[in-house]
């Protein structure tokens, strides 16, 4: 089918020249058709454009959410770790002040007792590790300060366990007098007050009136509360790392075996049971098995 054709006449009513036009209808209207709609088309791209400028900007924001929910969760983690720090570097503080004098005494035991309390070196290996990651590896700030505070929290255990072993030697170190009283007797080569010869006295001799209450110069447990022949009723107390206190010569207990004993708890009772010659306390201080003088561990009265 031939399609079908216009013809558009124009006059130049001036002169008189007359023009024709052929019009074709279909290419007409599909050019006016062309026409209008490129700016429906341009409006579709600005859209198109602007909505992928959106979701850009949707992703970035949601994957700024996501770093900053990790960075508040690895801040709270360091926070966290940091506070402990303090916590325990506040109790070390507290737990590792002496008493000046029970540290004199302390230092008196011998250097394999001493030892026991002293826990193994820290050349801050792990410590240098995290400055040298610190260095090496810089894009992972969080993970470097967390490995720095893990190896600190774990010297700070390891400073801790010292404490606590120094605290627990503190405490089973005899350091104060057993009873009040006069030094009647000293350690060592003595003259014997039955036989007059010489003899080898084991500890010290405190005279004081009978009944006087007799305490524990250190924490400990009861090893035995028994008569003793010479000793008379005597009382031994396991203090740990080796060292034994005895309380003998005494007119009553106050303790039995077993028993858990705090430094000056009352153990027993001056008296003269057994070979003694009045109301007083013979006290002996034994380190690994090995009778010592007792007058280097007493404190002042």
């Amino acid at each position: 089918m031939t399609p079908k054709r216009y013809t558009v006449v124009i006059e130049n009513q001036s002169t008189g020249v007359v023009r024709r036009f052929n019009i074709r209808l279909r290419p007409l209207v599909a050019g006016f058709a062309l026409l209008f709609s490129m700016p429906v088309l341009f409006g579709l791209g600005v859209r198109w454009s602007a909505h992928a400028e959106l979701q850009a900007l949707r992703d970035t924001a949601r994957t700024s959410q996501i770093e900053n929910a990790s960075y508040r969760e690895a801040t709270a983690d360091l926070t966290g770790q940091i506070t402990a720090l303090q916590e325990t570097i506040t109790e070390l503080d507290k737990r590792s002040v002496l008493d000046p004098e029970l540290a004199k005494v302390m230092s008196r035991l011998p250097a394999r007792i001493r030892n026991q309390a002293v826990g193994g070196t820290n050349d801050g290996t792990a410590v240098r590790s995290a400055f040298t990651a610190a260095v090496v590896g810089p894009e992972d700030t969080f993970g470097v300060l967390r490995d720095l505070l893990g190896s600190l929290e774990n010297r700070l255990r390891s400073a801790r366990s010292d404490i606590d072993k120094r605290s627990a030697l503190a405490n089973a170190t005899p350091s104060m007098w057993p009873t009040h009283g006069w030094l009647s007797a000293t350690f060592g080569a003595r003259e014997d007050p039955f036989t007059g010869g010489e003899e080898f006295h084991t500890g010290i001799d405190l005279s004081a009136e009978k009944g006087q209450a007799v305490v524990a110069t250190a924490a400990g447990n009861v090893e035995s509360a028994f008569f003793n022949g010479a000793y008379g009723n005597m009382v031994i107390i396991d203090h740990g790392f080796g060292v034994k206190t005895r309380y003998a010569h005494l007119s009553g207990f106050a303790v039995k075996p077993g028993d858990r004993v705090e430094r000056s708890a009352v153990v027993g009772y001056v008296g003269a049971t057994g070979r003694a010659t009045g109301p007083h306390l013979h006290y002996e201080v034994l380190v690994n098995g090995q009778l010592v003088n007792p007058i280097q561990f007493l404190g002042p009265r």
